[in-house]
């Protein structure tokens, strides 16, 4: 491994009590949206909620996590496979990505199987702009069904 990459991750709110189990395996594993990185080494430098809706707490967690050395956030899969998705998904990766100037990555662990059986036949992702959103974090069968 001859790169290090720090990143931060922010997470839905609702999932505050989370202990960040499926995120931080996928990030040891290179799963899911952390598989771009290869065999870099990766060092975590902050782990966060939004706050809640609107995002309340993404300016400042930015900011904590940039002054902490964040090449990357990452915004959490739960942000996008919770029941609704986050409606302010693009805005907090806009916002991120100009404010900071880092590279915003929507996803950490795979998408579990259930999860994605769930959406489909609910046809959350069907518009054209949740593809981008969910491509990081698909994976093959086996893998979700691993995260379920």
């Amino acid at each position: 491994m001859d790169q290090k990459t720090k990143v931060g991750i922010i997470i839905c709110d609702r999932y505050r009590r989370c202990a960040g189990g499926k995120c931080l395996r996928s990030m040891r594993a290179r799963e899911g949206a952390f598989s771009i990185y290869g065999d870099s080494e990766l060092e975590l430098v902050g782990f966060t909620t939004c706050d809640g809706c609107p995002g309340g707490n993404i300016e400042y967690a930015g900011d904590e996590m940039v002054k902490n050395g964040a090449q990357v956030i990452h915004l959490a899969t739960g942000l996008v496979v919770g029941y609704p998705p986050c409606p302010y998904i693009d805005v907090f990766k806009t916002f991120l990505e100009k404010r900071y100037g880092i590279r915003v990555v929507v996803g950490t662990h795979p998408i579990p199987q259930k999860y994605l059986d769930m959406h489909t036949a609910l046809g959350t992702w069907e518009e054209e702009r949740w593809q981008p959103l969910i491509a990081p974090t698909m994976a093959d069968p086996q893998t979700r069904l691993n995260y379920d």
